[in-house]
């Protein structure tokens, strides 16, 4: 029986990647030439400007036959302005392979990677790639990678000729007695075999051993070779095959599956690609998906074989597919029964800049609107915030290439130009205090007819909106709490500021209604009744002045930095830390590097990027990542410009809402 393997490439930019997806697809017989990133002619690069700037921007999925073994091959992007497209991967992967570049070694990306693969529990192999070029490395990088990355690496061969066109690897055959030590930290009757006399333990014994810890997670064998000359490529394959645990699932047990990415095929239709985990899916099934709340009929089926796409009218366990017909279906969303893993959440830090698109020409304005709605469902880590007011979409952004990204795909893909305003940081507001306020029913210049109080408290970090009713829920209908509830968390997304107000306890502590009333032999006047339009539209007036009661202070992300630079050019890095708000917490000297980590503003590391090199004589590394939100010092506090009718200004909101809908 055929098992399938959901396969990962991973890496940071330019490490050899998309080369190694078209060397492992020559080497199956999948591709009869190797394509080339250079000139835009490898397999899983499609876009334009994936071909135009030699990087992968959409993960792409090619199949392939390793004995009895189907291996669906996700190459991913490896630039960190796309880590959403790698953070949906992870969710359908059975294995996945690290690729690390034997010239420029462990990078900022690469242990982001391994970080998330090791938690997820992920089993993983590494493979090192670019022997052949100069300046390659081999023992100091394998310690390197047991310091940066996981000290649980096993190395699988030897290298020769390191450096030179001729480099090749050669694999241990039988595996070392050294091995035995390692795997026996988590096998007990491996330690009291090593115990006992290590030279008894047989290479079948070990391999098995390696095979099993390697499909737990628990250690991770080293390939080494050239994607470019293909040494090292065969014996990457047999390790995909020997250690790599692929999954037959349950194809007649419940329907459950994950949708990693959407597309829009050319007619406009959409079509989900599909991990499927368990249970089969045929053409013309109606599959619920978003927890049950929504179902569409399936209408097409494509499964992926021997490099292409090609239609089938089923879909089973294990495998990967393109589904038509499914209109509503967004990433991220479950098909059938929920799985656990699927429910995780983002394993990647949260944008945290943001812009704003305009239209080169102003009768563009709703087309863009339109197209931009539809990148965000491919993409949903692009938030998109419509400003009603004005008129406008800001868009949120992982780093400056993706404004590229976004600009040529709107160009090539919608036939619009764009421009884009300066990128600015994506803040939040906490909660300072404790703050309650209260309309009710008519009175005090209340025009709605409704009773709503609120009392906001601060709650832990990453606890999210916890609403709650210290009232009865049957003091009135309960349509009438749900449109309380619904109005305060689209509320919150606009706090004093105009930041989003992520974690807080929201508290109702006064409730009430006009019950449903008629003039006699008439029907039911809602002048004299309350509706759910009374309680959406009072509940952010009482919500905002419970925040400016309580008090909320901006808190700007920061990012936690490491940098690795010559020991001299310390005195001219300082103060540019320094003016940059940039705070050293620990600094290292190890020869003539030092090494400098601490905390930096996340608006502040784009400039930290441009200024390293010519400090540092372009000998500088700089490793950043997203560690926590913290308050904006200074007596400036940035303010966000509202998108809502501004709850803030009574009179404004309420003139808006009386022409609006005439209360």
């Amino acid at each position: 029986m055929s098992r399938t393997l959901n396969l990962g490439i991973l890496a940071h930019v330019d490490a050899g990647k998309t080369s190694l997806t078209e060397r492992l697809l020559h080497t199956v017989g999948v591709i009869d030439e190797i394509g080339s990133v250079d000139d835009g002619s490898t397999r899983t690069d499609s876009l334009a400007l994936e071909r135009q700037r030699g990087i992968t921007i959409k993960s792409a999925v090619v199949s392939f036959e390793i004995d009895d073994i189907t291996v669906n091959l996700i190459d991913t992007p490896g630039h960190p302005d796309f880590i959403a497209e790698v953070e949906r991967v992870l969710n359908v992967l059975d294995g996945a392979v690290l690729v690390v570049s034997a010239v420029e070694g462990v990078q900022a990306q690469t242990r982001v990677l391994m970080r998330t693969l090791r938690r997820l529990r992920i089993p993983t192999l590494i493979f090192v790639n670019k022997l052949d070029r100069r300046g390659a490395r081999h023992r100091d990088l394998l310690e390197t990678i047991a310091a940066r990355l996981t000290p649980a690496i096993v190395p699988m061969g030897e290298v020769g000729r390191l450096g030179t066109a001729k480099a090749h690897f050669t694999p241990y055959d039988p595996l070392p007695p050294g091995l035995l030590e390692l795997l026996a930290e988590h096998d007990d009757r491996l330690l009291a075999a090593y115990v006992h006399d290590e030279t008894a333990v047989p290479d079948a014994r070990l391999r098995a051993a390696l095979a099993a810890q390697t499909g737990e997670a628990l250690v991770h064998p080293v390939f080494h070779g050239s994607a470019i000359t293909g040494a090292g490529i065969s014996e990457l394959i047999d390790g995909i095959r020997e250690l790599l645990p692929a999954t037959d699932g349950e194809a007649d047990g419940p329907v459950s599956g994950t949708v990693f990415k959407v597309e829009r095929g050319p007619a406009g239709e959409k079509i989900a690609y599909v991990r499927m985990f368990d249970g089969t899916v045929r053409t013309r099934d109606r599959l619920t998906f978003r927890d049950g709340e929504l179902e569409g009929k399936v209408t097409a089926i494509s499964v992926f074989e021997r490099g292409a796409a090609v239609r089938e009218t089923a879909v089973s366990a294990g495998r990967i597919a393109q589904l038509w017909g499914v209109a509503d279906i967004r990433i991220g969303d479950t098909i059938g029964v929920p799985r656990e893993r699927a429910a995780d959440g983002h394993h990647f830090s949260p944008p945290t800049l943001e812009t704003v698109v305009l239209p080169a020409h102003a009768e563009d304005g709703g087309a863009l609107h339109l197209a931009l709605t539809q990148l965000a469902e491919q993409d949903p880590l692009i938030g998109l915030r419509h400003d009603d007011l004005r008129q406008e979409t800001s868009v949120s952004l992982y780093g400056e290439v993706q404004k590229e990204v976004v600009q040529a795909t709107l160009a090539d893909e919608y036939g619009i130009d764009v421009t884009f305003r300066e990128t600015t940081t994506i803040c939040v507001e906490r909660l300072a205090g404790v703050g309650e306020a209260v309309e009710f029913n008519k009175k005090d210049g209340n025009p709605f007819l409704a009773t709503v109080g609120l009392r906001v408290e601060p709650a832990p970090v990453g606890s999210g909106v916890d609403f709650r009713l210290e009232v009865e829920l049957g003091s009135m209908p309960y349509a009438f709490f749900k449109a309380v509830e619904d109005t305060v968390r689209e509320a919150l997304e606009q706090g004093v500021h105009g930041w989003r107000v992520p974690d807080c306890v929201v508290t109702v502590t006064h409730s009430g209604y006009s019950p449903r009333q008629s003039h006699a032999h008439q029907r039911f006047d809602k002048s004299m009744s309350s509706t759910g339009a009374d309680f959406r539209g009072l509940t952010p007036l009482v919500l905002m002045d419970a925040l400016r009661r309580a008090g909320t202070r901006v808190h700007e992300p920061m990012h936690r930095f490491r940098i690795d630079a010559p020991a001299d050019s310390l005195g001219a890095v300082l103060p540019v830390l320094a003016a940059l708000r940039a705070v050293p917490q620990d600094t290292r000297m190890s020869g003539r590097v030092v090494r400098l980590e601490g905390l930096v503003p996340a608006a502040r590391v784009h400039g930290l990027e441009q200024r390293l090199p010519g400090l540092t004589g372009g000998e500088g590394e700089l490793e950043t990542a997203f560690a926590h939100y913290a308050p904006v010092g200074g007596t400036t506090v940035p303010e966000r410009p509202r998108t809502d009718h501004n709850p803030l200004d009574r009179k404004e909101y309420l003139l808006h809402l009386t022409r609006r809908v005439g209360v």
